[in-house]
């Protein structure tokens, strides 16, 4: 399972104006649930919750993935965004985030969601990549570049 197999442009947005990782994460539902028949954006809400009670996912370099596991489907789901500016999320090295790529996936996939976490953070660990998403400057722009670079 890669990124760009489970990301659509839907569910990808560029300079997204919130202020706070409650308001990101509701969105990064909402969004989701639209392409997930089963869901809705409150328990997909709770499912990243309860993951961000077990630790930040912000991995630094103001960049976070987000993930949880879902137990109605069996369709995995990326949600790719920026936002505006970056905003608290108690990252790894205290730095705030601007770059969001969530992840939902089913409960039973386990190890193609850690093979896919791990496909993720080796994309995003190379800082070139960081930079090219934050140069983007609208979702279609945001989209091709993951579908050409993951």
């Amino acid at each position: 399972m890669t990124l760009q197999n489970i990301l659509t442009l839907n569910c990808t947005r560029c300079a997204v104006p919130v202020q706070s990782k409650k308001r990101l994460l509701e969105l990064i539902c909402q969004l989701a649930a639209n392409e997930l028949i089963d869901s809705n954006p409150t328990d997909l809400l709770d499912s990243l919750m309860n993951r961000e009670k077990m630790g930040s996912t912000g991995i630094g370099n103001g960049i976070a993935i987000p993930h949880g596991r879902l137990n109605n489907t069996d369709k995995a789901i990326a949600v790719f965004l920026t936002t505006e500016q970056a905003i608290d999320f108690d990252a790894i090295d205290n730095r705030p985030v601007d770059i969001f790529i969530c992840l939902f996936v089913p409960e039973g996939n386990t190890q193609a969601h850690l093979e896919t976490l791990q496909s993720i953070a080796k994309l995003f660990s190379d800082r070139k990549t960081a930079k090219k998403v934050r140069k983007c400057t609208n979702q279609q722009e945001m989209f091709d570049l993951i579908q050409q670079t993951a």
